[in-house]
């Protein structure tokens, strides 16, 4: 008990440090933001990478790949009116020719070819495109959607931590994650409509256009599935690999990987609910 109340300490004391810093240049916007989550995306692939096999030249090149991702929302919003370049999926074929063919002249290991090949598409998938979701909404849809994401996603991890410490008795899924219980589950749909609402009453009109209280519960009620949703799936790679943590980055909370898991399956949804909003 002292050592989870240790932890809960430390995740308590980083996230107080981390918020503040996190909503200045989410309100600055633009290319500091793209660039701070461009920077998340790296280090969030390479803790997969390195969960997953050993880091050479190949994924080094593919957590590169994986950085410059998140940019891709902020450079067609600053140049090219919003709308992809036809070239951009040309760039990301050149890439993966890029990958493949440094998985081919190692000469070593080659029983290990397509899983090293298979993570660093992994990597692009899951951090560098889910990622470049949060830059999308700040460069469409503001400030506000972005706090919305982030709050909801926080409140339901927090409000899910604390119902299944008290009252958790029937796991979810034992297997992947043998902490979390249907009673946290629970907790964390609360949490998720809660911060929703609680935005809406703090934030000004313009910032959240067509969120309404009916709004609030949809979006929370869908985020409090996507949200664990995406926990368990990092859970699964991690057990997969025979890991605790993605890394050991944040104090009290592992990896970055294992702070944003969550986020990285509500921020599509974010994205989805605003445009069908506005």
């Amino acid at each position: 008990m002292k050592e989870q109340n240790r932890n809960l300490t430390l995740r308590v004391v980083s996230a107080i440090a981390l918020f503040p810093v996190l909503v200045a240049i989410t309100w600055r916007g633009g290319l500091a933001f793209a660039v701070l989550c461009g920077a998340a995306a790296a280090i969030a692939s390479h803790e997969l990478i390195s969960m997953l096999g050993r880091v050479g030249k190949a994924e080094v090149f593919s957590i590169t790949v994986a950085g410059l991702l998140p940019l891709a929302p902020w450079w067609t919003r600053a140049y090219a009116g919003g709308s992809y370049p036809e070239w951009m999926p040309v760039a990301l074929g050149l890439a993966a020719l890029i990958v493949l063919a440094s998985t081919l002249l190692r000469n070593t290991e080659l029983e290990l070819a397509p899983a090293r090949a298979s993570a660093s598409a992994l990597a692009w998938l899951y951090c560098g495109f889910l990622v470049g979701s949060v830059v999308a909404i700040r460069m469409r849809f503001g400030f506000g959607w972005v706090i919305l994401a982030f709050v909801v996603t926080w409140l339901n991890d927090t409000f899910a931590y604390f119902a299944g410490r008290f009252f958790g008795k029937h796991k979810m899924l034992p297997s992947i994650s043998p902490k979390k219980t249907w009673e946290g589950f629970a907790g964390g749909a609360l949490g998720s409509v809660v911060a929703g609402m609680i935005l809406l009453a703090i934030f000004p009109g313009g910032w959240l256009p067509g969120l309404t209280i009916t709004g609030c519960v949809a979006l929370g009620a869908v985020a409090a599935v996507l949200g664990p949703l995406g926990d368990l799936v990092e859970s699964m790679l991690k057990r997969a690999a025979g890991v605790k943590d993605s890394g050991k980055l944040i104090p009290g909370h592992g990896g970055l990987l294992d702070r944003i898991d969550a986020l990285l399956f509500v921020a599509p949804w974010v994205y989805l609910f605003a445009a069908l909003s506005s």
